[in-house]
C-alpha cells in the first residue's frame, strides 16, 4: 500500500465521519482536512471535491447492491421457467439479500438515505424504486408470455406500491436497526406485503 493510498483511505474515514454527522451539504472540507492533518490544498490533492469523496464511499456498495440483484433476478427468472413461482414466493430470498448487502454496508446505506442532499445521489431511493419497477413490469411480461394469467398493473401503481415498499425497508437504516431487528421487522413485512402483492400482480 503506498502513502498516497493510506492518505486516501485516511481522507475517506474523516469525511465519512462528517458527512454521517453533518449531511453531505453541511461537511467542511477544513474539517476533514483536519482531521487527517492536512491542510484543504492537500487534501484536493487526492479528491477533487466533497462530492468525489461522497461517491468513493458509496459507489463501492451500489455496485455491489446491482450485481446482488442482478443474481437474484436470474434466479426468478429460472423459477419461472420451470413454472415454480409458488418458491419464489415462499423463499423471500430477495429482502434477505438485501437486509445482507445493507448490514455489510450500513454506513453506505446511510449516507445514500440519510446524508446525500445536495449530491447526485440524493434521489437515490426514487431511482432504486424505478428499477425495480422496471423490472416487476418486465417480469409480469415476461410471465405473460408463458401463458401465465397475470394482472394487468399501471406502471404508476407500481411505483406507487414499490415506494411504500422500500420506504418500509430502508426505516431500519433511517432508525438504527440492529441486523436482528431487521430480520424480525422483515418477517412482519413479508407477513403484510406478500399477500398484498400476490393480490395485485395476480401471480
Amino acid at each position: 500500500m503506498t502513502k498516497g493510498e493510506t492518505s486516501a483511505e485516511r481522507i475517506l474515514a474523516a469525511a465519512k465521519a462528517e458527512f454521517l454527522k453533518l449531511g453531505f451539504e453541511k461537511a467542511s472540507i477544513r474539517a476533514i482536512a483536519a482531521q487527517v492533518g492536512m491542510t484543504s490544498a492537500g487534501l484536493y490533492r487526492h479528491f477533487r471535491n466533497k462530492e468525489e469523496m461522497f461517491s468513493a464511499l458509496v459507489e463501492p456498495t451500489i455496485a455491489e447492491c446491482t450485481a446482488r440483484f442482478e443474481t437474484e433476478k436470474a434466479n426468478d427468472y429460472a423459477l419461472l421457467a420451470k413454472d415454480q413461482l409458488e418458491e419464489m414466493w415462499s423463499n423471500s430470498s430477495g429482502l434477505a439479500m438485501l437486509l445482507n448487502v445493507i448490514y455489510e454496508n450500513f454506513d453506505a446505506f446511510k449516507l445514500l438515505l440519510c446524508c446525500s442532499e445536495g449530491t447526485k445521489y440524493a434521489d437515490f431511493t426514487h431511482e432504486f424504486v424505478s428499477m425495480e419497477q422496471q423490472e416487476t413490469l418486465a417480469y409480469l411480461e415476461a410471465a405473460r408470455a408463458k401463458g401465465i394469467p397475470v394482472n394487468d398493473v399501471k406502471p404508476e401503481e407500481m411505483h406507487l406500491l414499490l415506494s411504500a415498499y422500500s420506504a418500509a425497508v430502508f426505516e431500519i437504516v433511517v432508525h438504527d436497526f440492529t441486523k436482528t431487528e431487521a430480520e424480525h421487522y422483515a418477517q412482519t413485512l413479508i407477513t403484510f406485503f406478500v399477500p398484498g402483492w400476490r393480490a395485485v400482480l395476480g401471480i
